[in-house]
């Protein structure tokens, strides 16, 4: 009797372990696509709030020095007090997803989009082996100059077996990695950017900044990034560009 009681609780139990781990997988999986539905009611509800309270917006306050792509997080808390919002979006970070709400042009036309934590993520990795490296040596690891003081990483030098990289949430191209010359690290879009400025229509000029034909054209801002500019039809860094370095 005890040997068959075991051989019934035995398929129990391994399917309530299986689920166990499956379900928050599944979950999880929901959490990491890019929900317009809910991308929309949040720009819905940032609309809303903007008239009602005569032009502010429901954001976290930032340092005037805050890169421009990350200084304008949605605070949500301010959307559900105004009774704009019931729950977070299942795909914000404050509920368990990977992206943040944030919102560019402000001033002008205020946009909701998406920060990819998993872009946050790898930067930081990659700046712990680096943080480390710089305990025991005057100098960051430069690799090969890529622009006027922007290079690649030795990634031998921090114990990488390769370059380092990002998954893009553009095309999900493995993006590079790059340093300036004080060691900020960034990821290089420029894959992004020649396949951008062939597949929208634009009227970019040299000068202009041109990562917001991403941000503008896709839910996405380019998360950790240098000014880029445009010059005989292709991305080049903007080493002119002092404003809103980074994002």
């Amino acid at each position: 009797m005890k040997n068959t009681y075991t051989r019934l609780l035995w398929p129990l139990l391994m399917l309530f372990l299986l689920t166990g781990c499956l379900f928050p997988d599944s979950e999880l999986s929901k959490n990491k696509q890019p929900n317009e539905s809910q991308l929309k009611e949040v720009q819905s509800a940032v609309d809303q709030y903007h008239e009602q309270t005569q032009g502010l917006l429901p954001i976290r306050t930032k340092s005037s020095d805050t890169p421009v792509f990350q200084k304008y997080l949605v605070d949500f808390q301010l959307l559900k007090e105004q009774n704009l919002m019931t729950e977070i979006p299942g795909t914000a970070y404050q509920n368990g997803g990977i992206y943040q709400y944030t919102i560019i042009t402000p001033e002008d036309d205020p946009r909701v989009k998406l920060i990819d934590l998993r872009v946050s993520d790898a930067i930081r990795e990659v700046a712990v082996k680096l943080n480390a490296y710089r305990n025991e040596h005057i100098y960051p690891p430069f690799g090969k100059e890529i622009a006027d003081g922007i290079f690649q990483i030795d990634h031998e030098k921090l114990g990488l077996e390769s370059p380092p990289y990002v998954e893009s949430p553009y095309s999900k191209e493995n993006l590079p990695i790059i340093m300036d010359t004080e060691g900020n690290l960034y990821v290089d879009y420029r894959i992004d950017l020649t396949r951008a400025l062939d597949e929208y229509e634009h009227d970019f000029d040299e000068g202009d900044d041109i990562r917001y034909l991403l941000a503008e054209s896709t839910p996405f801002v380019p998360a950790y990034s240098l000014p880029y500019t445009v010059r005989d039809g292709e991305p080049v860094f903007d080493s002119s560009s002092e404003s809103n370095k980074s994002s």
